[in-house]
C-alpha cells in the first residue's frame, strides 16, 4: 500500500453487475487522483458466486493493507429514479434503490448486494456512496423524457424516460473534452456506449438532452440479451395469446436481442462469427449496426451539428468491426469531416470522482 498523506482521500469504486464485480481504488488529493488498485471478477450468476467473489475481494483488500485506509466507497446503482446527484447512502436510499430494483432486474439487486456486503467490512466512519446512471439524464428536457400517455398515469407510476448508463456517458464527454482541448459545456456530442447493454445519448454545452434508453434499460438499441424498441403492441398482442407476464419479461430481456437473433451469447461470439461469413450472425450484427446508425442520424437533427461522434463500452471502444460498419457508410454523408473517436470505459473512475466530490 502506497503511503497515504494526511489530506489525501482513499476511495474504493465498486461496480457489481449481474455477471461480473469491477473494483477499483484510488488516492485522492483535491481534485488529482491516482488509482494504486484494480481487481476484477466475471462470469458471475447465481448460487451465492457474488457473495464468494465479493469476500475474495474483501480479502485481497486486507493483504494489500489497502482495506483500513478506506475513507469512502462509491457503488454503481443503475436505476436511482428521481435522483439527480450523487449521495450518501442511508436508509431511505437503499428503500429508493430496492423500490427501483422491479425496473432494473439484472442490475439493482446486485448492486444492493454490493453495498449491504461492503457494509460489512468494518469501521463505520467509511462513508459509502451512491452514483446512479440516471442522475446523468435528469435534467433531460420534458418533450425527450415524457411519453403520450394520460398523463394522470404517468405522474401517478413516475412513468418517465430516465436514461442509463449515465456514469459512462459522463466519462466519454469529460475525456473527449480533453482530447479536443474543449471546455466540456462547450460541446456538443453523440455519445455510444455497446457492451451487453447500449445505448446513445445526445449531448449539448456539456448536458445529455435526449438518450435511447428510457423507464427501464430495455428501451433502444438492440443488445445482447435485451430487444430494445419495438411496438408495444407486441406485447398486447402476445398477452392475448396466452402468454404470461414473466414469460414475456423474459423473452424481452433475456432471451430477445442478439441473442434471440443468432442464438449467441455475447456480442464477441457475434462478431466472431460474423468475421467467419455466418449468416445468420451477419443478419444479426445488420439489424443491430442499422439500429445505431438509425439513432445517430435522428441525434445529429436533433443537435443540428455535432463535434464528434464518440465509442465507448467494451464493444464500442474494442474491437473496430462494429465502428467501421456503423461510421464507415456515415462518413460520405452525415458524418462528413465530424471526427469519430473512441474512448476507453473508466466507470470506476468516474464513480471515484463522484464520491470523492459528494463527501466533499
Amino acid at each position: 500500500m502506497p503511503i497515504v498523506k494526511s489530506k489525501e482521500k482513499v476511495v474504493l469504486a465498486l461496480n457489481v453487475g449481474s455477471t461480473s464485480i469491477k473494483s477499483r481504488v484510488f488516492v485522492f488529493r483535491g481534485k488529482k487522483e491516482k488509482e494504486i488498485y484494480a481487481w476484477s471478477r466475471g462470469g458471475l450468476g447465481l448460487n451465492g458466486s457474488h457473495q464468494k467473489a465479493l469476500s475474495e475481494l474483501k480479502s485481497d483488500l486486507a493483504k494489500e493493507g489497502i482495506l483500513t485506509k478506506i475513507a469512502a466507497v462509491g457503488h454503481r446503482v443503475v436505476h436511482g429514479g428521481p435522483m439527480k446527484r450523487s449521495c450518501k447512502i442511508g436508509a431511505k436510499e437503499l428503500k429508493l434503490i430496492n423500490r427501483y430494483s422491479k425496473l432494473a432486474p439484472l442490475h439493482n439487486p446486485f448492486n444492493l448486494q454490493g453495498i449491504r456486503e461492503a457494509a460489512r467490512w468494518g469501521r463505520k466512519e467509511v462513508v459509502r456512496v451512491a452514483v446512479f446512471d440516471t442522475a446523468f439524464f435528469s435534467g433531460l428536457p420534458g418533450y425527450a423524457r415524457t411519453y403520450a400517455i394520460p398523463s394522470s398515469i404517468t405522474k401517478k407510476y413516475g412513468l418517465y424516460r430516465y436514461g442509463f448508463h449515465g456514469i459512462s456517458h459522463h466519462y466519454a464527454l469529460l475525456e473527449t473534452a480533453k482530447r479536443l482541448k474543449k471546455h466540456p459545456g462547450r460541446l456538443k456530442l453523440i455519445t455510444v456506449h455497446l457492451g451487453g447493454g447500449a445505448s446513445i445519448a445526445a449531448i449539448r454545452k456539456g448536458r445529455a438532452v435526449d438518450t435511447s434508453m428510457g423507464f427501464t434499460p430495455l428501451e433502444g438499441l438492440i443488445m445482447s440479451t435485451r430487444s430494445g424498441d419495438i411496438d408495444p403492441g407486441i406485447i398486447v398482442y402476445l398477452l392475448r395469446q396466452g402468454f404470461a407476464l414473466g414469460e414475456l419479461e423474459n423473452i424481452l430481456i433475456n432471451e430477445g436481442g442478439i441473442k434471440g437473433l443468432a442464438h449467441v451469447s455475447s456480442m464477441l461470439e457475434l462478431i466472431q462469427k460474423v468475421k467467419r461469413r455466418n449468416a445468420l450472425a451477419r443478419k444479426a450484427f445488420d439489424l443491430y449496426t442499422y439500429r445505431i446508425k438509425k439513432y445517430i442520424g435522428s441525434y445529429l437533427a436533433v443537435l443540428g451539428s455535432c463535434d464528434a461522434v464518440v465509442f465507448t463500452g467494451a464493444v464500442g471502444a474494442g474491437d473496430p468491426v462494429t465502428r467501421n460498419r456503423v461510421t464507415k457508410p456515415l462518413k460520405e454523408t452525415i458524418l462528413k469531416n465530424i471526427p469519430v473517436l473512441s474512448v476507453i470505459p473508466n466507470e470506476e473512475k468516474m464513480i471515484a470522482r463522484e464520491t470523492r466530490k459528494t463527501i466533499n
